[in-house]
């Protein structure tokens, strides 16, 4: 499926992997979460009018409502609207066709819708997730909760979640391959636009940071779904989910603002008609922070029992990394004072985001000395804070949707309009948090408040409705010109400088007539075709025959939802198998909800859709946009696809990291001696370590041979390594039934847990592996494919000797110590 359906069709949008389509996919479907956040803020904010409370919301309802606002607005609005203009606008800027896999693209997108809508369907099975968005442990476990939340709503928030996270780590694999592999000639790094320089650098933090996420949601998925005790005991289980959970915490921030200061470069830059001051250092600054982001996450852990020289550590990264944002902030503000400025929509939106953030910066300050954030951690304080730093990030976020208007739908809209929204924008937020600072002594999360602070609270209601208002102008001015706006020009703007300006207003599909070139030092469009010893004939023919659409990234994410779905009722199940071994279950989950067949169901459906739909992903002829001349440092010598798999290899060096890490925090709590190796013997770890080397060199041969095109031995090779796989497994599969008959169960203790949990999840990898080369054995002898093109068996062997390297590091923590 090459050809796509035009836009005004159903179909188009279904089935499009073009970079354009997705990023308006992005945008659309964050700002309907957006939507629904901010209508469950408007619940409790009216519900907050008066002290006591006005009865609109019960406790619990309060608590779903502020949760879920937090969830909605920080992972399913903030992130991903960044994303959709990442989409539209980064392969225009760097001179790319689309991104390096466009298809992966495209499921990014449906995991990150099919998430939102698990997590709207939580608020009907009993209750949603209540424990705050941060979800602090012991109160994200079921033993805290009402039993329909521990077995359903809350378990689809968790894996939700999980969800959203596959979609960022496909997301983020696909951007920095195309950003480092993709550029066009002559385009460095250095000379790359500040938008997609904040992009990129928002994505190498994504990369990290929501891989340790990804590890602490498994863990409290096992611990909600298979009643593992990670978060359940009082063995320290609270400070390692504030490890894990933190270690992403923090960079979240800087990743949430990072694309809006991209924003704010670009239309500063424009709207002062002068090059951003210090560019250069400007770029060094936001290298800084996103290094530095990685070690400040324990200053959100000053009121926990960590040493006090830790926290005084702690204090000094947290000052730190507050000096480069003084730079980039005195950076905006020359360039304004020694500009020309135009105050268009987009520069009052940006001046506005610099303001909030400003004022965000400063109020964090108190947070960041250790005295002062014992007064203020859990107040109003914090929450006015947070806000002022991640709205400033809103703000220039909106200013960039007036800004990029033009170019995404070809449509000028309403400068009138657009300048009320701003004043009706700014002074509803200011109205709603500003209050909340002077009205500071307030528990955060709490549904009522002393009647001494009662003003401070209708102030910020009534800001808080004035705000949504804002938004409803938005969506009216912006709709207003979609449907009879003005043409825009390819070029609206006199001063912007970046290369989507220099393509049609919408860009046509593969966004340039000819191929973009920085060779010379300035942007050219160089015709290939017409070129004497340019490119080839045949690379001229593949790229006039890529492909833009396919079905099947919407089938993968509608049959993981499905499943994940199916999930979310497994919990009462694994009650009755504990009540069968006699474990105490009902006091893991309280009361256990009541079972029905309807999930098992789903489950099952979820398994086939999934693996029809990745099986005819796999067959699909697919050719990507190409790039035969490009800028790739600092990759020249590394294939596109290889890069790709390099990047998801260091993405799960995190996870893998995560649940050894949260192995060793919890044995070190206990006393490393008090533990005892769980398996029944270590030779049984050692014969399964020599299959799995054993199963590398096959995968070694097999490259061998498809190398040398002989499809026996490759055939061979693959059946070998299969088999080892098979035999790995069965090994572990005895090795636990054993340990299940001397009463050792995953439930049992934390010491289980670890145990179970983390080889379970180096099996599952192991399993995904054994699908991967059960499909090429499938497909070399069939097609007697990878005889020709051997590259992918290489890929694959990437992925599976890091397998085997994960277990040598497991065998000797779980079998020897």
């Amino acid at each position: 499926m090459s050809d796509l359906p035009p836009r005004t069709t159903v179909k188009r949008w279904l089935v499009t992997t073009n970079h354009k389509d997705v990023g308006i996919l992005y945008l659309v479907t964050s700002l309907f979460f957006l939507l629904l956040g901010g209508v469950l803020a408007l619940l409790f904010r009216a519900h907050l009018w008066q002290a006591g409370g006005t009865g609109l919301l019960s406790a619990t309802d309060f608590n779903q409502s502020v949760t879920n606002h937090g969830l909605l607005m920080v992972f399913w609005f903030l992130s991903p609207i960044a994303t959709g203009f990442a989409n539209y606008l980064v392969p225009l800027q760097i001179g790319a066709k689309d991104l390096a896999f466009p298809r992966l693209n495209a499921m990014s997108y449906w995991f990150y819708l099919f998430s939102g809508i698990l997590v709207a369907i939580s608020f009907f099975q009993g209750h949603a997730f209540a424990g705050g968005w941060y979800m602090y442990a012991p109160l994200n476990v079921p033993m805290y909760h009402p039993a329909m939340e521990a077995t359903t709503g809350g378990n689809a928030t968790i894996l939700a979640l999980l969800l959203f996270v596959f979609s960022i780590t496909i997301g983020t694999v696909n951007f920095l391959t195309t950003i480092h592999r993709s550029r066009a000639e002559g385009l460095g790094l250095w000379n790359m636009p500040l938008f997609t320089w904040g992009w990129l650098l928002t994505i190498w933090m994504m990369l990290f940071a929501f891989a340790a996420l990804l590890a602490a949601l498994l863990l409290l998925a096992s611990d909600r779904l298979l009643l593992t005790q990670y978060f359940a005991t009082d063995q320290g289980s609270s400070l390692l989910w504030a490890h894990l959970f933190w270690f992403f915490g923090h960079p979240e921030v800087y990743i949430v603002f990072f694309p809006a200061l991209g924003i704010l470069f670009e239309t500063f830059q424009t709207f002062t008609g002068r090059r951003l001051v210090g560019r250069k250092w400007v770029i060094i600054a936001m290298v800084l922070v996103a290094v530095q982001s990685f070690l400040v996450w324990m200053h959100h852990m000053f009121l926990t029992t960590i040493n006090l020289e830790i926290k005084t550590l702690f204090m000094a990264t947290t000052i730190g990394i507050s000096l480069p944002f003084d730079l980039m902030i005195f950076s905006l503000i020359y360039t304004m004072v020694k500009g020309r400025v135009r105050f268009t929509t987009p520069f009052l939106f940006s001046m506005g985001a610099l303001v909030l953030f400003i004022l965000g910066g400063i109020t964090g300050v108190f947070l960041g000395a250790v005295v002062l954030d014992y007064e203020f951690r859990g107040t109003y304080w914090v929450v006015a804070h947070f806000h002022y730093v991640m709205v400033s990030g809103v703000t220039a976020l909106v200013g960039g949707l007036y800004y990029w208007w033009p170019k995404i739908t070809g449509k000028m809209y309403s400068e009138t309009l657009g300048k009320l929204n701003f004043a009706v924008f700014f002074v509803g937020f200011n109205l709603l948090y500003f209050p909340m600072f002077l009205a500071w002594e307030t528990p955060r999360r709490v549904f009522t408040y002393p009647e001494s602070t009662q003003l401070y609270h209708q102030l910020s209601t009534v800001g808080a409705f004035v705000f949504g208002a804002s938004f409803l102008i938005t969506f009216y001015a912006l709709g207003k010109s979609l449907l009879s706006g003005p043409d825009a020009p390819d070029n609206p703007w006199t001063y912007s400088r970046t290369a989507e300006w220099a393509t049609g207003s919408p860009p046509p599909l593969e966004n340039w007539p000819d191929r973009p070139s920085y060779a010379s030092g300035r942007l050219e469009f160089v015709d290939d075709a017409a070129t004497d010893g340019g490119v080839t004939t045949e690379t001229v023919s593949h790229e006039e025959h890529a492909d833009h659409a396919s079905i099947w990234p919407l089938g993968i994410g509608f049959g993981i939802f499905v499943f994940f779905l199916g999930l979310t009722g497994l919990t009462p199940y694994v009650v009755e198998f504990a009540r069968g071994t006699g474990a105490a279950a009902e006091g893991l989950v309280g009361t256990s909800a009541e079972r029905t067949i309807l999930y098992p169901i789903l489950t099952v459906l979820g398994v086939a859709i999934l693996g029809y739909t990745l099986f005819e992903y796999g067959r699909e002829r697919f050719h990507a946009p190409d790039m035969p001349i490009a800028s790739r440092w600092p990759f020249e010598g590394v294939g596109t696809t290889k890069l790709g798999v390099w990047f998801f290899l260091a993405s799960d060096v995190v996870v893998f990291g995560g649940a050894i890490g949260a192995y060793v925090f919890a044995r070190l709590h206990a006393g490393w001696d008090a533990w005892e190796a769980v398996p029944p013997s270590s030779l049984v770890g050692l014969f399964n370590t020599y299959v799995l080397l054993t199963s590398s060199f096959t995968v070694i041969l097999a490259l061998v041979f498809a190398e040398r095109n002989n499809k026996r031995g490759l055939l061979a090779s693959m059946g070998a390594t299969l088999l080892l796989g098979l035999t790995f497994l069965a090994v572990k599969g005895w090795e636990w039934a054993y340990e299940f008959g001397h009463g050792i169960y995953w439930f049992s203790e934390l010491q289980y847990s670890t145990y179970f949990v983390t080889t379970g999840l180096h099996a599952l990898h192991v399993i995904l592996g054994m699908l991967i080369a059960g499909f090429m054995f499938y497909r070399i002898a069939t097609v007697d494919a990878y005889l020709e093109d051997n590259r992918p068996v290489e890929f694959f062997g990437l992925y599976w000797h890091f397998v085997d390297i994960v277990w040598v590091i497991l065998f000797p923590l779980f079998y020897l110590m």
